[in-house]
C-alpha cells in the first residue's frame, strides 16, 4: 500500500520540540502521528504550518535519520 494514499483526517498529532529553546514561538518543533492501519509508519508535519502538508516515514527511516544526525 502507498502510505501517501492513507486518509489522515482526524488523526491526532503530538508535538516534538528541540533545537533552539529560547521562546516558544521560535522553538524548532515538528508534529508526528501514527498512520492508521500502517504499523511502524509515521507522518511528520511542521508545527507552525500544519496546512503545508506532511511527510511520511517508516520506523527504519526515522531511526536512520536520527542516527545520521548524531554523527554530524
Amino acid at each position: 500500500m502507498d502510505i501517501y494514499t492513507v486518509d489522515m483526517t482526524g488523526v491526532s498529532f503530538r508535538r516534538l520540540c528541540g533545537g533552539n529553546q529560547q521562546e516558544e514561538e521560535q522553538e524548532s518543533c515538528v508534529e508526528i502521528a501514527d498512520i492508521p492501519g500502517q504499523p511502524g509508519i509515521f507522518a511528520l508535519r511542521d508545527s507552525k504550518n500544519p496546512a503545508a502538508g506532511m511527510l511520511r516515514f517508516t520506523h527504519e527511516e526515522l531511526v536512520g535519520f536520527a542516527a545520521g544526525v548524531d554523527t554530524l
